[in-house]
């Protein structure tokens, strides 16, 4: 704060009625000190009272993940928090909901609250804004995608691998006509399960011209509505590849109501809850968010115990579960 005020030319109180949305500061200056907050990059700090008595630790970490209502995102969470408890340390977790801004107001409240490090997904085009807290010292790590515009510890599902091997399993039965279904293609997961798609056709020499794509996909509304449209035309698929649990209870939605459940193979990437209780049981590449998890948390905190060696990234491996969906030879033949 007195950084600041120096570099607004205005006392220590006029911040603080600042930061604190107090009236009784005029336009100008209100203008002079939310300027030097954004030049210094200034966040208020909620917990320095704390500091001195935890030689310099808070003991939080935060922890930003895709959405709550997705078991991925759960599981995850969990095993950060299992983790982290061992260590004595407490979460603070959030959400994305694949909103760009809420990336940064959640990144925002964790720093205001001086956590001790971050394990972020991140949605946004850029996370070079976290580039100055990094220089202080804070540990980053980007679970499910990779940062852009800063370099960080990362741990990623192998999603090309994954995809590339559903995609053999649907062409090893005799399938040609594959539909892909995806999410929002800024979203880095989908560029790369869809990539194992395109190029384990290319392998097999089928055309990828033909393939029927269809993304933008949000929810299982959406889904169900594309599914159904794709399953009623002149030209249906024989067989589905959806890239995200979501999208595959929509596809699963549709095709029961189609009749087609039997006569469509569907693989799902990531697993779907209860999808071995259906009838054919859901085939799918699992991907292993407790393995995620654990690995970004004991990265972040290798980091606070001053592990100084070049940032890398790991790869978690998916497999292929087999249950009947992704089983289903296409008609004649």
């Amino acid at each position: 704060m007195r950084d600041v005020a120096r570099l607004a030319g205005v006392g220590m109180k006029t911040v603080s009625r600042v930061i604190n949305s107090e009236p009784n500061v005029s336009a100008t200056t209100l203008a002079r000190v939310e300027d030097a907050i954004a030049r210094l990059n200034y966040e208020p700090d909620v917990h320095a009272g704390s500091l001195r008595r935890t030689g310099g630790l808070t003991r939080t970490i935060g922890l930003l993940v895709g959405s709550v209502a997705n078991p991925f995102s759960g599981s995850i969470h969990r095993a950060v928090e299992d983790v982290a408890t061992e260590r004595g340390f407490a979460v603070f977790a959030s959400s994305l909901d694949e909103d760009p801004s809420r990336e940064r107001v959640a990144v925002s409240a964790f720093l205001q609250r001086r956590v001790d490090g971050l394990i972020l997904t991140r949605i946004g085009p850029s996370q070079g804004y976290l580039l100055p807290e990094q220089q202080h010292g804070t540990p980053l790590v980007f679970v499910d995608r990779p940062a852009v515009g800063i370099d960080a510890d990362t741990v990623v599902s192998d999603n090309v691998g994954g995809s590339a091997l559903a995609t053999r399993r649907l062409l090893d039965l005799g399938h040609r006509r594959i539909a892909f279904l995806g999410d929002r293609p800024d979203i880095w997961t989908m560029g790369q399960r869809r990539q194992g798609f395109l190029e384990e056709l290319g392998r097999a020499g089928v055309s990828t011209n033909d393939a029927p794509v269809i993304d933008h996909l949000e929810d299982e509304v959406q889904t169900y509505r594309a599914a159904t449209a794709l399953l009623s035309g002149p030209h249906p698929p024989s067989a589905i590849f959806s890239s995200q649990n979501l999208i595959t209870i929509g596809v699963i939605r549709a095709l029961r109501d189609l009749g087609l459940q039997r006569r469509v193979a569907l693989i799902g990437f990531d697993d779907v809850p209860m999808a071995d209780l259906l009838e054919p049981g859901i085939s799918v590449v699992a991907q292993d968010p407790e393995a995620i998890g654990a690995a970004a948390a004991r990265h972040l905190f290798a980091r606070l115990d001053g592990d100084e060696e070049p940032s890398h990234t790991t790869v978690i491996p998916t497999r292929f579960i087999e249950r009947g969906s992704g089983e289903i030879a296409p008609v004649g033949g």
